[in-house]
């Protein structure tokens, strides 16, 4: 059958020693799906004084686009794990989403045009080491005032998905 090449929307690029899993194509399809293809790139996917909340004033959208949107960021966060929280944030207002919020997933679009090729590299090792790593904050979150952790775990020097 041959080396693997593409999977699942993935792109995979392998060599001796390592093994590149991509998604440029996915993400090129996104930005034009959405229009987001000629916007302005961001060096950072969510601004760190950001605050989303209930914004009873701010426009109402449509819950479908808005959940296509999210809907295709989550499924890069299998592979894009610096999207992760920005992306996650997004996706609790899918309920009733709010035009404020809409800038905000526009925003996490236009950091992907910046960095589309990105992705996660696992390299061939002898060390199995284990190293972790976490964070945890009570009640951070200000709207529901609910405790937010986070960890990642590398096994030889590569981040185990």
């Amino acid at each position: 059958m041959g080396e693997l090449k593409f999977f699942l929307e993935l792109q995979v690029n392998q060599t001796n020693n390592e093994t590149y899993i991509l998604q440029t194509k996915y993400m090129t399809e996104l930005l034009n799906k959405f229009n987001m293809d000629d916007a302005k790139e961001m060096k950072t996917p969510i601004h760190p004084t950001t605050y989303l909340g209930l914004d009873e004033e701010s426009k109402k959208l449509y819950r479908t686009q808005y959940r296509a949107m999210i809907g295709s960021l989550l499924y890069l966060t299998a592979y894009r794990p610096d999207i992760m929280f920005s992306v996650c944030l997004c996706a609790k207002f899918q309920k009733e989403p709010r035009k404020v919020i809409l800038s905000v997933v526009k925003r996490i679009f236009r950091y992907l045009i910046g960095t589309y090729n990105l992705g996660l590299c696992f390299k061939r090792t002898k060390d199995f080491g284990l190293t972790s790593y976490c964070d945890v904050d009570y009640a951070g979150d200000k709207l529901e005032r609910k405790s937010n952790s986070g960890s990642c775990h590398f096994i030889g020097g590569n981040l185990d998905m």
